[in-house]
């Protein structure tokens, strides 16, 4: 087979496996200030999707889409903290993850109730046709998730580094009990960190909706993805995800090609088991110490 083609698969699948990557981000965003996950991440991308795609067919610019889905992607972020996430916390229990599950459900029937089931096509501006690039093909749409993923992380990051906020952000991530001696709001840390994984969400469905379609289900299998990425980079990692989204994107169109389509998920799996096995913190986590 001509290296050619091998390029392109790998180059198409590692642009796709950065949707994983941001979504894999969203979950870092919280489990950094909360350790806690939001398992109904992929309904948030869909339900944001669809609400993007409404304000389309109302006749809003693309331009005014994107901030009002990311708007909206937000406000879903505060409200699973609040909601889901707020109570248990403080009662130190995990009953997060069966609350954060329910709104997932919740948030599917919703979909299925509001915009019905079957899957519609996201209209962009984009075109798709393809740029030859490095002696492979990349349409415009992915090098958009390109831009844009890179584009939202780097911003977090900087937002994190750079403004009294997002330092409060880093110090309740290190170790919330000095920060709120330090005084520092915990609590409102973790609802800015569920709404900016909201806000995430909502962009990875609109980066995503153009090149598949807007759907209930849309998301069911980016969100097993996503996860397998945050936990084989290590939960803490934004870095991390950035790579091992390229890699099992890459690795999922080859595996598709050689093996079969229908084993297409079977590496996300297969890196998933492996990391728990092997490297629990993740490649790029570390080790943690605990005294007693």
């Amino acid at each position: 087979m001509p290296g050619s083609i091998i390029a392109q698969m790998a180059v198409s699948g590692a642009l796709m496996g950065l949707v994983y990557a941001l979504i894999a981000y969203g979950f870092q965003l919280t489990y950094a200030t909360s350790k806690s996950l939001n398992f109904g991440q992929g309904e948030l991308v869909m339900v944001s999707a669809f609400f993007s795609l409404t304000l389309i067919n109302l006749g809003l610019p693309y331009l005014l889409v994107i901030p009002g889905g990311l708007l909206f992607g937000a406000l879903l972020g505060l409200a699973v903290e609040r909601t889901g996430v707020r109570l248990a916390l403080e009662q130190k229990s995990e009953g997060w993850i069966l609350l954060t599950i329910i709104i997932g459900l919740f948030l599917f029937s919703f979909a299925e109730n509001i915009w019905g089931r079957d899957d519609r096509p996201f209209p962009t501006p984009i075109p798709s046709t393809p740029v030859h690039v490095l002696g492979v093909d990349v349409t415009w749409l992915e090098i958009s998730v390109l831009v844009g993923v890179l584009a939202v992380m780097g911003l977090i990051e900087l937002f994190k580094r750079r403004t009294l906020l997002g330092k409060a952000v880093e110090a309740v991530a290190a170790d919330r009990d000095a920060a709120e001696l330090m005084g520092i709001s915990a609590t409102r840390t973790v609802v800015l960190s569920y709404a900016l994984s909201g806000g995430v969400a909502a962009l990875a469905g609109i980066l995503v909706s153009p090149i598949t379609t807007v759907g209930p289900t849309m998301a069911a299998s980016f969100v097993l993805k996503a996860f397998s990425v945050a936990v084989v980079a290590g939960l803490e990692s934004g870095f991390g995800v950035v790579l091992i989204g390229l890699f099992l994107g890459a690795l999922e169109s080859l595996a598709s090609f050689y093996i079969g389509s229908g084993w297409r998920e079977a590496p996300g799996l297969l890196l998933l088991i492996l990391a728990l096995a092997v490297r629990p913190t993740g490649v790029f986590g570390k080790a943690v110490i605990r005294k007693v």
